[in-house]
């Protein structure tokens, strides 16, 4: 049977992989050890996500390997090199604010830990796909140099802008502020481009903006749509840093990117790079998501407004997501902001309201 391997497979993008991986006929390995607990606490944990896909799915194996144990790793590759055609890594420490507090931890998980799935599937399995979720955060704060206006609800850039549809991957990423975690995510980024070019391993970087959906364990410092509705969910205090609640971000289902890993996994080449994300059919302000969480949850969140924004935010992403689809045509964006957000409060609703009972 053919294998895949997911790594960080109990986080959102994990778990939605295993899913489909496994639906669509693979054995799936999954690296897991809970890091988002040790990262951001108990609440972040994932063991819950896990234990419910070993449950599910015979074809499913959990594994606790941390992606920085590079003999482990090449053992497990090794192992499998004869039926391994798929790597999703999806493994990361993915906060800002986190990555300043301690860079050796996240320079080791996001560089490093990249460096030994790209050595382990050279070695035992150059021709398998090796999908990386990468983010927009390689660009760094280049974004914020564009000119917005400001709307009632938004920033927004002119319609005549080159970049109103969406920013493309020839945005460059030097001489701007990345935060310690966009730099580790752009060695590993970069890393992976050069395996494709160097070697001919069919590698692509996935460049995200704020993927979620309703497994995301959403925390203050990371998984913000997650979060706000569960603090609009249980009354806990929300704080919104800088840029008057009108900064813009594109959102994507976790289900919708990992279609777009598969269909890159149908074609692959060597070396891609894409932006993916929501783009213009899925995107808010904080403003705006605020208002949609009260009308969905049906009561008001306590939320208040930081002057000081987090450094290296971004004040507006939105991806251009035609450079995918000239590329996968057959791939499509199926939910778009409202629809993730009622997902996310129907299946969290009642276990975050009990939190407080």
């Amino acid at each position: 049977m053919a294998t895949a391997i997911v790594t960080g497979s109990g986080g959102l993008i994990g778990s939605e992989a295993v899913r489909r991986l496994v639906e669509a006929g693979y054995h799936v390995l999954g690296l897991e050890n809970d890091m988002r607990a040790s990262l951001f606490g108990p609440d972040a944990s994932t063991a819950h996500i896990t234990a419910a896909l070993v449950d599910r799915y015979p074809e499913f194996r959990s594994l606790e390997l941390d992606i920085r144990d590079a003999q482990g790793i090449h053992a497990l590759w090794a192992k499998h090199s004869r039926e391994l055609e798929l790597i999703v890594h999806a493994a990361a420490q993915p906060s800002h604010d986190w990555a300043a507090r301690d860079p050796q931890t996240d320079f080791a998980i996001n560089a490093n830990g990249t460096l030994n799935l790209l050595e382990a599937t050279r070695d035992h399995a150059a021709d398998a796909t090796f999908v990386f979720l990468s983010t927009n955060k390689v660009y760094g704060d280049r974004p914020n140099q564009l000119t917005l206006e400001e709307r009632e609800t938004r920033l927004e850039l002119p319609r005549d802008h080159h970049y109103y549809g969406g920013i493309d991957s020839s945005m460059p990423i030097d001489a701007t502020t990345h935060s310690l975690f966009g730099a580790s995510k752009a060695a590993a980024d970069l890393l992976v481009q050069e395996y494709g070019r160097y070697f001919g391993m069919p590698t692509v970087c996935l460049r995200g903006g704020c993927l979620t959906g309703p497994n995301h364990a959403g925390t203050m410092l990371h998984g913000f749509l997650s979060y706000l509705m569960r603090c609009t969910v249980t009354g806990e205090p929300y704080t919104v840093f800088g840029y008057g609640a009108k900064q813009v971000r594109d959102n994507i289902h976790s289900a919708d990117l990992v279609e777009a890993c598969l269909a890159f996994h149908a074609s692959p080449r060597p070396a891609a790079v894409y932006n993916i994300g929501g783009g213009r059919e899925s995107n808010c302000s904080m403003l705006e998501a605020i208002e949609l969480c009260q009308h969905i949850a049906g009561r008001e969140l306590a939320w208040r407004l930081a002057e000081e924004p987090r450094r290296g935010d971004h004040r507006w992403w939105i991806s251009d997501l035609n450079e995918f689809r000239a590329d996968y045509p057959e791939w499509r964006l199926r939910y778009g902001i409202e629809a993730i957000l009622r997902e996310i409060y129907e299946l969290n609703a009642e276990r975050w309201a009990a939190l407080v009972k």
